[in-house]
């Protein structure tokens, strides 16, 4: 227990980082859910969005300990601004791609949450999906291939891990398609899928930190901002 303290102690920037992140996001579902239980029931139905969003804290501190443990990821890093450049072009491109089958096909008018609120709800459910899609994902997929398969290289589990975790949030977001011509499920599973690589790339390479920084970039672009449009420019008759 001592030396696991220890080490605490000397990544204690990490988890201030981490910390921080919790309690601004802990601090935004209490606002919304003081206003109306309506802002997260339709995702959690009556279960307590507070307590979802606490037990995935909970979850993010646990896994990206033992990443950042292993010294397989890191909670944030210090780079060069520029060095992420690449990685918001492309993500506004699919973001861009999500406008365009809209666009074509025109979700239902509900798909997004309203302005202002959109600007504390999204940021809140950004670190939900990461969480549930990416951190614990990863960190399990890690942990039982690094068991089993010792004698394969880290960097190979890896890759394999990066590729079959993209497809989890792709794969969730096509089951709630089926009435749209088969297309537009290909092209949101592909976008999604490469939007995911994308991110876990970032993670690896920059920190969750940056990962979640490009998820509020996608949400920015395609929830918020083409949210609010898209009700003049579909709705308002």
């Amino acid at each position: 227990m001592i030396p696991f303290i220890t080490w605490l102690a000397s990544h204690r920037k990490q988890f201030i980082a981490l910390g921080i992140l919790i309690i601004l996001v802990l601090c935004g579902v209490g606002f919304l859910s003081s206003f109306s239980n309506s802002f997260f029931q339709r995702f959690f139905g009556e279960i307590s969005a507070f307590k979802i969003f606490l037990l995935s804290s909970i979850l993010s501190f646990l896994a990206l300990s033992y990443l950042l443990f292993q010294g397989w990821f890191a909670i944030y890093k210090r780079y060069p601004i520029k060095s992420l450049i690449p990685y918001k072009v492309l993500t506004l491109i699919f973001a861009s791609i999500a406008i365009g089958v809209d666009l074509l096909i025109v979700y239902p008018e509900d798909m997004n949450m309203l302005f202002p609120e959109s600007l504390l709800f999204y940021p809140t459910i950004a670190f939900l999906v990461e969480i549930l899609f990416h951190i614990v994902p990863v960190s399990v997929f890690l942990l039982v291939t690094t068991t089993i398969f010792k004698n394969v290289p880290y960097s190979k589990l890896l890759l394999i891990c990066i590729l079959i975790v993209a497809m989890f949030e792709p794969t969730y977001q096509v089951l709630f398609m089926g009435s749209y011509p088969t297309w537009s499920m290909a092209t949101v599973w592909i976008n999604l899928f490469l939007f995911n690589t994308i991110q876990l790339l970032a993670f690896k390479n920059f920190g969750f930190m940056s990962m979640y920084a490009l998820r509020l970039l996608y949400y920015l672009v395609w929830h918020i901002c083409w949210g609010s449009l898209r009700l003049e420019f579909f709705f308002n008759n």
